[in-house]
């Protein structure tokens, strides 16, 4: 029941008022990565589509609108599991789950982040207003993979590297196919990264019913997820080929294999804490690409 989280520890959210803090967690605010795991795809699609330095301007409104879009994308996904995470230890902890907000309330603070996050797009061209509208059917579409398909991590990375689209389109007013082939970069780092977090819940997942990847290839889990980041360094080196970034940009790409090498070879699939830590250290494998993409443009 993957949406990025865990049980909550206290932080800076627990200085918010006692009535703000249920829906800070609602949207995971005490838990960036899955922002962070938004917005790096938004950030390389800027950086690819940009001659030399990324538009600092567009990197903002996209880094405003992942916020509010991963929290909106939470609360969807929420409103989907609500029953389902009050059989699970680690989510039954959840706003929804454990009654600190009604549905009713969810839903109205859904609207709320939907119109918030429309906002933003407005400050984009006619272009990006649609793509990012478009990405809607993905987000709302994603919980219910997980009931139907024993890939919901694949549906997963279509809905959270749209920001590579969203990018390109942002800066360029279309798609090329630097960004595609990006995205579908994104796409199997997502199936990586996904299948390493569902490794978490793997046991209470079989229990309920959710499908994932995870419970899909079981213990060859860790020979599936090397083949997913090999194929996300090979088409984003694909990428770079065609976008002509050069050498530094390959050498970059030559960084993050290896630091997701590591991550994989110290990876504990039997412990959740240990999946958790190698899921957050996606965070640095995207800056390290955005890193590359950047001084590759520079050079």
């Amino acid at each position: 029941m993957t949406s990025f989280t865990d049980i909550p520890a206290a932080g800076w959210v627990d200085a918010l008022p006692e009535r703000a803090r249920p829906y800070a967690r609602l949207m995971r605010l005490d838990r960036p990565i899955g922002t962070w795991l938004l917005l790096l795809p938004c950030w390389w699609g800027v950086a690819l589509a940009c001659p030399l330095f990324p538009n600092l301007w567009y990197m903002v409104l996209f880094a405003l609108g992942a916020v509010v879009m991963r929290g909106a994308g939470c609360v969807i996904n929420d409103i989907w599991d609500r029953n389902l995470d009050k059989q699970v230890e680690r989510t039954r902890v959840r706003p929804l789950a454990s009654g600190e907000v009604s549905l009713v309330q969810a839903l109205a603070f859904l609207v709320l982040l939907l119109m918030a996050g429309f906002g933003i797009l407005l400050l984009f061209n006619r272009a990006t207003i649609v793509t990012g509208v478009l990405s809607l059917l993905l987000v709302a579409a994603y919980p219910a993979m997980k009931r139907v398909t024993w890939w919901p991590q694949f549906f997963l990375g279509l809905a959270f590297n749209w920001g590579v689209l969203l990018g390109g389109v942002a800066v360029t007013g279309g798609i090329d196919a630097v960004h595609v082939i990006a995205y579908a970069a994104g796409v199997a780092w997502t199936l990586g990264y996904d299948t390493i977090y569902a490794h978490q819940d793997i046991r209470d997942d079989e229990a309920v019913g959710i499908k994932s990847t995870a419970r899909l290839f079981g213990g060859a889990s860790a020979r599936w997820v090397a083949g997913f980041y090999a194929l996300a360094i090979a088409l984003l080196a694909l990428a770079g080929w065609v976008a002509g970034l050069g050498r530094v940009y390959g050498w970059g790409l030559v960084v993050a294999a290896c630091f997701a090498a590591v991550q994989l070879a110290l990876w504990r699939m039997d412990d959740p804490a240990d999946c958790l830590k190698r899921f957050r250290a996606n965070r640095d494998f995207g800056l390290i690409v955005l890193a590359a993409i950047i001084l590759g443009r520079l050079a």
